[in-house]
């Protein structure tokens, strides 16, 4: 029998125990749309405000400033927010940052007695020109009672000696807080000590602080809830937060200040509001009352003219696409995580979703593997991407219509 004949047949064998709808799986995948929103009660007139620009950003005192989203992380708005800077006391944010992860990493323990050592006390102690704690020198302290008075009353020494606690010294626990701003995508940031003295090498930036912000925010909320506390007394000693926003506006919980001569005045504050919450930071202003009148009006424009919305829900099919040698002829794709995007108030119809798929996917398809992209646009910015994942496994088909398949491949080629 020659071999015509012999591959005509198991063609035919193929065309007979394939699955029906193979014709279609030529078929583009359908244009992704955005998640349905809940119907809008009934209006005698459209709002007038959705067309109107939205108003640009307060006017800042500053050297470098940002308003992002803490759902998405996106920068609302910003002046040089990728300037580098010197953080301040800001930094401290990363010492909280650093201690929470070694505690949920069960490294340390919240009722380790931490030593208020000699060294710790005279870099950072009431003898300098810094913010101090009070706890005494040469005597213990509970781990966390030192983690609050560095966060509230934001003591050097107290940083100091968490790091000397934490890594050994001040200069080891600096290699840790590179490693984990790394980790978190602060990309333009480099760390020298845990308080925020000036050196040559301790330096940031708007971006990357707000980046750290929303980090402390997600990954340790109790840690976060300190930044909140208005007081804290350490022997005869009480002092206050000095975040004058903790009192000045009820959705302030957090974050920092800092200050020195050479940073200037400096804050990073959050809020929430309903379910919204918003990041700002102000680097260099040019007082305790311009860098928080100047937050404060950052957060108002922020929540006023902003709103954030879940495009995709996870684990939701976006699209059906179809797959050559597979048990089954499609696959559903969609996002691991939920996307979300934030955008002026009432632009959510102007949405514009697209997506980039292969032409041809063949099987095995493990389930999340990455297939193309999704991206929501408005007025022609990509505002949001993501990667299209495979939300199920397609094994790959038997010998026959596998062959069948290759034939069909190469036809429509």
């Amino acid at each position: 029998m020659k071999v015509s004949v012999v591959v005509s047949r198991m063609l035919l064998a193929a065309l007979a125990t394939a699955t029906v709808g193979i014709a279609v799986a030529q078929d583009p995948a359908p244009t992704p749309q955005p998640a349905p929103r809940p119907a809008a009660p009934a209006a005698a007139a459209p709002a007038l405000s959705d067309d109107l620009p939205t108003p640009p950003p307060p006017t800042i005192t500053g050297t470098a400033w940002i308003v992002m989203d803490f759902a998405t992380g996106q920068m609302l708005a910003g002046d040089n927010p990728d300037e580098r800077v010197e953080p301040a006391s800001i930094t401290k944010v990363m010492t909280s940052y650093v201690i929470a992860a070694e505690l949920a990493a069960g490294k340390i323990k919240p009722d380790d007695q931490v030593l208020m050592s000699e060294n710790a006390w005279r870099k950072g102690g009431a003898g300098t020109d810094g913010s101090y704690s009070g706890f005494p020198v040469n005597q213990r302290a509970p781990l966390l009672d030192m983690e609050i008075g560095m966060v509230v009353q934001s003591g050097n020494d107290a940083a100091i000696a968490l790091a000397e606690h934490v890594a050994g010294s001040e200069e080891a626990f600096a290699q840790l807080m590179n490693a984990y701003a790394a980790r978190i995508g602060m990309k333009n940031s480099h760390f020298e000590n845990a308080t925020g003295l000036s050196g040559p090498e301790h330096y940031s930036t708007a971006r990357d602080l707000a980046i750290l912000g929303r980090a402390m925010v997600r990954d340790f909320p109790e840690e976060y809830a300190h930044n909140k506390i208005k007081e804290f007394t350490v022997g005869p000693i009480t002092q206050h937060n000095r975040n004058r926003l903790l009192w000045r506006d009820d959705s302030v919980d957090g974050i920092k200040t800092g200050h020195h001569s050479g940073a200037g005045y400096c804050l990073m504050a959050s809020a929430l509001r309903g379910d919204q919450r918003l990041i700002s930071v102000v680097m260099g202003s040019t007082s305790e009352t311009q860098r928080a009148t100047d937050s404060l009006a950052l957060l108002n424009w922020g929540f006023r003219f902003f709103e954030t919305h879940a495009v995709y829900d996870a684990g939701k099919a976006v699209a059906t696409q179809k797959v050559w040698k597979g048990k089954t002829n499609e696959v559903q794709l969609g996002v691991a995580e939920p996307m979300l995007v934030s955008m002026p108030r009432g632009k959510y119809a102007q949405l514009k979703p697209s997506m980039d798929i292969p032409q041809t996917l063949e099987a095995p398809i493990e389930k999340g593997q990455a297939i193309g992209t999704v991206r929501v646009e408005l007025d022609g910015k990509v505002i949001a991407e993501r990667p299209l994942v495979a939300l199920e496994a397609v094994e790959e088909a038997g010998f026959f219509k596998r062959l069948w398949h290759e034939f069909l491949m190469w036809w429509n080629a």
